[in-house]
């Protein structure tokens, strides 16, 4: 490397042999020195692995994780970016045991040696089962591995479908073993069980099978493998199809020792894609077999059944005849009381009856109206004595009464009549005196205008008007030739 510039803000250093010596010390920036570390480490330790405890996680707002590597020595801080985060088939945690891939150097802005991580993977156990765990664990909380939630095989499938590779063992260990229990109706969807497009096109297949019309259980599986081999049938999303899946559906991933999430939420697990044939597909031998043997045992039973039955019906038969008999007993005995009966409803019985109730009735009637009759005559003329007797005594009391009332009405009412009668003289007296007419009879006149209003002053006409003179007797029409006033009236010229 060169020696920095003088003067320059930044500048490189020179370590090559026979490099002219410069006077005086060299001095860098603190810019230049920590670029100049930062290169150092990189480029003298490289990419690297390490491995330690992880703690102070801390993931930020832009989605890059920050933690400390840490072991009984030492500690070292790590960042990971957001893009190598999300690569990541794991979750980072604190206190978990970590393998770290990447280079060292220095955080420029804060002077820090730290490590920046490209990759990552739990020490002592592979990112694939950590994942796997973490998988499990969350599709348990969600109830996917219940066993409230699997449902019975049907017992005697009529169309079974198949997810599986149309190439691999497993199909023909299952149609082979089906072939020798009992031939049955398949509907394979192919697909690929193996490698990065297995998860899609199982949950593809699955989901095509579920909406085939008929189909009653499904078996998905492949044969044996690796880890590897099998970790599509560990996908979530195909976890959650068998879950919706409309009809059983049987697990057959591997064998015995190989069980992946495919299995666990299951309605039934095989450990074998040839078990799973023998769960589904029914043995036609042993139903053979069991059908002979029911065969065997229907004809005794149908025997005994029959015996049974007859001794049952000759039982009832005598029942129903002794039960008829006493019935018909009872309905002879029925049949007497109601001919007796109705021999005694006929009209003409009820008629003559009736006649003779109505004739005792008439002379009860009879009597009991003459008895009345004779008694109201008697009450009656014991009444008529009784009036006429008090009519006797009280007509002459009465009227004697009243011939004094009669004479003291009159006696008073002259008393009564005589006062108001002067009061009424006086009155009329007065009222005659204070009439116009009687002022009109002692000679004295009415003068009005043509208008109706009384002449009380000579002023109040005019001369050449037409006055009215009213009179005791008639009234004559005048007019005014000459006014002449009172010399005495204070109100005249």
């Amino acid at each position: 490397m060169s020696a920095p510039r003088q003067g320059s803000g930044q500048g490189e250093l020179s370590f090559r042999p026979g490099a002219p010596a410069r006077s005086g010390p060299t001095v860098l920036s603190v810019g230049d020195l920590v670029r100049l570390a930062h290169q150092t480490l990189d480029a003298k330790i490289g990419m690297v692995w390490v491995e330690g405890e992880v703690s102070n996680l801390r993931v930020g707002a832009a989605g890059h994780a920050f933690f400390t590597l840490k072991d009984d020595e030492a500690m070292l801080p790590v960042a990971m970016w957001r893009s190598t985060l999300e690569r990541l088939r794991f979750r980072i945690q604190d206190g978990q045991s970590l393998r770290v891939a990447g280079r060292v150097g220095v955080f420029a802005k804060q002077g820090r040696f730290q490590m920046y991580a490209d990759r990552a993977e739990p020490a002592g156990l592979g990112a694939r089962m950590l994942e796997l765990e973490q998988r499990k664990a969350k599709l348990a909380a969600m109830g996917l591995f219940e066993a409230a939630r699997k449902r019975p095989l049907p017992p005697w499938p009529r169309t079974i479908g198949l997810v599986t590779s149309a190439h691999g063992a497993a199909l023909h260990d299952i149609l082979r073993v089906a072939l020798r229990r009992c031939p049955t109706h398949f509907v394979l969807a192919a697909a690929v069980v193996q490698g990065d497009d297995a998860p899609r096109s199982l949950w593809r297949a699955l989901t095509r099978l579920g909406a085939w019309p008929g189909i009653e259980v499904i078996i998905i599986g492949r044969g044996g493998g690796s880890t590897e081999d099998l970790w599509a049938f560990n996908d979530e999303r195909l976890a959650h199809a068998i879950a919706a899946c409309p009809v059983p559906v049987v697990s057959a991933v591997g064998h015995e020792v190989d069980v992946t999430i495919c299995d666990l939420v299951a309605d039934v697990r095989a450990s074998t894609p040839s078990q799973a044939a023998e769960l589904v597909v029914p043995d036609r031998h042993t139903a053979a077999r069991r059908l002979d043997a029911l065969a065997r045992r229907l004809g005794p039973a149908v025997l005994r059944h029959a015996l049974d039955r007859r001794s049952r019906l000759e039982h009832a038969s005598f029942r129903l005849g002794a039960a008829t008999r006493a019935r018909a007993a009872g309905a002879r005995a029925a049949l007497v009381r109601a001919e007796r009966a109705l021999s005694n409803a006929h009209p003409r019985a009820r008629i003559a009856r009736d006649r003779r109730r109505l004739a005792v009735a008439l002379a009860r009637l009879v009597a009991l109206g003459r008895a009345r009759a004779h008694a109201g005559a008697a009450r009656l003329a014991a009444a008529s004595a009784r009036l006429r007797e008090v009519i006797a005594e009280l007509v002459p009391r009465r009227r004697a009464r009243l011939r004094a009332l009669t004479e003291r009405l009159l006696a008073r009412g002259h008393y009564l009549v005589q006062p108001p009668r002067l009061r009424l003289a006086r009155a009329a007296a007065a009222l005659h005196a204070l009439s116009p007419l009687a002022v009109l009879e002692r000679g004295y006149a009415v003068v009005t205008t043509a208008s109706g209003s009384v002449v009380t002053d000579a002023h109040g006409a005019d001369i050449g008007e037409t006055i009215h003179v009213r009179l005791r007797r008639g009234t004559l029409a005048a007019v005014v030739a000459e006014r002449a006033h009172d010399p005495e009236d204070p109100a005249g010229p």
